[in-house]
């Protein structure tokens, strides 16, 4: 992406190569893959430097738009972005404001937060997961056959770990907390340098 520089600030944009008329001029598209950054540059053409050091995961996060920025003294147009909104990691509820305005009545839930959709996903994850040795309880109840001790054992496991996810969740003070619970990191040594876990762990595997 570049920018096109006119008495000392941007004037346009140009997302892909393109025949263009700067001046009196018409160059061809194949200026910007022939072209050296100073030659472009000569003209007021600068390809565009784009700085994500402050975008943050959307999934946690609400970025801002870009700023473009142009800076005579580097030659340089950069995009960046402001500082991130984190999303409401708790639910957020109507106010006594709101109920005058007619949203809603004043201590219901206005807007569910990241640990309700969380919480929410662990325990589909955790009913999906089940739902695979289901067979074994459906077929104890129709024909009295035992359901074997190792599937038992991993049915307890997985709901012992869909709780512990939730307490940690619950447990979380705010959106950066909840975001590392979720990050995974190198917990290996140099023998095995490959090993990612993350702190609020994973489900257990039927047979492993």
């Amino acid at each position: 992406m570049y920018a096109i520089i006119t008495d000392g600030s941007i004037s346009k944009y140009i997302n892909h190569p393109k025949s263009l008329v700067i001046g009196d001029v018409r160059y061809p598209a194949k200026i910007f893959s022939l072209w050296t950054a100073s030659e472009l540059a000569a003209i007021g053409i600068y390809e565009i430097t784009f700085d994500d050091s402050n975008k943050k995961n959307e999934t946690y996060y609400i970025n801002t738009n870009q700023t473009f920025t142009y800076d005579a003294d580097a030659g340089t147009v950069t995009a960046a972005y402001g500082d991130a909104t984190p999303k409401a990691h708790a639910d957020t509820l109507f106010t006594a404001q709101d109920e005058t305005d007619g949203k809603g009545t004043e201590g219901e839930i206005a807007t569910r937060g990241l640990k309700y959709n969380f919480i929410k996903t662990i325990k589909a994850q955790a009913a999906g997961i089940l739902q695979d040795t289901d067979w074994y309880i459906l077929r104890k109840a129709d024909a009295d056959t035992d359901v074997p001790s190792a599937i038992t054992t991993f049915r307890a496991a997985v709901r012992t770990k869909a709780a512990a996810m939730e307490t940690l969740i619950t447990n979380a003070s705010n959106t950066a907390a909840i975001e590392t619970l979720y990050t995974y990191v190198n917990t290996a040594d140099e023998g095995d340098p490959r090993v990612l876990e993350r702190p609020l762990g994973e489900f257990p595997v039927l047979g492993s």
